[in-house]
């Protein structure tokens, strides 16, 4: 055994006696106590310790506060007539689905944390909202008020608002006074109320600077809304009575990706009218179109059902093809119009995305000439009962529909 190996051996027996020999420690002599730092802080009035948050539990009686989440007061479906007092704490405030008739400034006194509060379907009038109620709620974000019976909208609303929910009410017209705080409002939501065209004179939707989203469906609209906002991205107009869209109107729109016309009563848009960068969704079913038209590029969804178009002139659709940055629409619904044909093979060229083509029924227009209804003159020499016409013949237009065979479908 070298002289190297023997000092090694010696090394870790060395090593071994100091860490395996027993520290002798006085049995009453305590271990020292080791303090670690504790912090408290005060945040919407509850109190942090460590990672664990305590909040007063004061709610409503005639509501529900979970105590996993205490910043929400659950009082909807719970036949209320009048709202609670509202503490102080609570950042969500749900009373839909109740009978209350008014909203008092007295029920949200301390309520100065309020970010949401969802009033839908109760029995609130115009009459019966205190001025200014909502006004004072200086950090609201979302304000349901459908399914109530609103004339007009609550004048003023604070600045902060982001989303307005105002559907199936009485509405009829917008004043100044209640929109033009509206700055940071993004989507706006107005369905089913008795708007006309007067309803946005004054440049009323143009002061909403953030607004992307407006729903105007199931009013009394005969024209297209005027002085939109350039911020806009999405507006619905189902179910009025438009008849027209002006040459220019999307222009001052750059940024509009769905527009919804469906239900109306267009019988021809101008050609170009559609030309938009961020045009992904078009809606016209359910008008009386007959005509073709260009299609944007960056379009995906096309809905033409419900129409008058005999043919659809892809050509016109597509005028030319780009391989290098090809047309994005996928699908295109044509269903209930008059089509006699599938559509040209053009159209998988021009639009070399398409993935289905929906035909489904088709209305059939079929001509013949009713025959002539004779009716007996009496006679007067013979007693051969001769036969008349009672009328010329007419030609009559008969309608139904057909479904093409799947061949049709792509």
């Amino acid at each position: 055994m070298g002289i190297l190996t023997q000092i090694s051996i010696l090394v870790l027996l060395f090593e071994a006696n100091v860490l395996g020999q027993d520290f002798d420690l006085d049995p009453d002599t305590e271990p020292p106590l080791v303090k670690l730092p504790t912090f408290s802080y005060s945040v919407d009035s509850g109190l942090y310790y460590g990672q664990y948050v305590q909040y007063p539990y004061e709610c409503a009686s005639e509501c529900f506060c979970p105590p996993s989440y205490p910043f929400a007061m659950h009082c909807d479906n719970r036949n209320l007539k009048i709202i609670p007092n509202v503490p102080h704490h609570i950042r969500h405030l749900y009373l839909q689905f109740n009978s209350i008739e008014a909203v008092s400034e007295s029920s949200f006194v301390n309520a100065t944390s309020l970010t949401e509060i969802n009033l839908s379907h109760n029995k609130i009038k115009s009459s019966a909202v205190d001025q200014g109620v909502f006004a004072k709620m200086k950090n609201l974000l979302k304000l349901h008020l459908e399914y109530n019976n609103l004339e007009n909208v609550p004048a003023p609303l604070p600045s902060t608002l982001q989303r307005l929910s105002l559907g199936f009410n009485q509405i009829s017209k917008l004043t100044a006074d209640a929109m033009q705080n509206l700055l940071n409002l993004t989507m706006l939501d107005l369905c089913n109320n008795k708007l006309t065209d007067s309803a946005f004179k004054g440049k009323i939707l143009l002061r909403m600077k953030s607004l992307m989203q407006i729903n105007l469906c199931n009013n009394k609209m005969k024209s297209m809304p005027s002085d939109l906002p350039a911020s806009l991205m999405q507006l619905s107009l189902e179910n009025n009575l438009i008849s027209s869209i002006p040459v220019e109107y999307f222009k001052k729109t750059p940024n509009l990706m769905s527009l919804r016309v469906s239900y109306n009563k267009l019988q021809e848009v101008p050609y170009k009218v559609f030309n938009l960068s961020s045009l992904m969704e078009l809606n016209l079913g359910h008008n009386k179109l007959t005509k073709a038209f260009f299609i944007p590029r960056s379009l995906e969804h096309l809905y033409l059902d419900h129409n008058e178009f005999v043919d659809l002139n892809v050509s016109l659709m597509c005028p030319s093809v780009d391989y290098a940055t090809p047309n994005l629409l996928t699908y295109i619904r044509i269903d209930q119009n008059k089509l006699k044909d599938q559509l040209n093979n053009f159209v998988y060229t021009c639009f070399p995305r398409i993935q289905n083509i929906y035909y489904g029924e088709q209305k059939v227009v079929q001509h013949y000439i009713a025959p002539p209804v004779y009716e007996p003159v009496l006679p007067r020499f013979s007693e051969i009962v001769p036969l008349v016409p009672a009328s010329d013949p007419v030609l009559v237009e008969k309608e139904y529909t057909y479904t093409y065979t799947e061949s049709w479908y792509n």
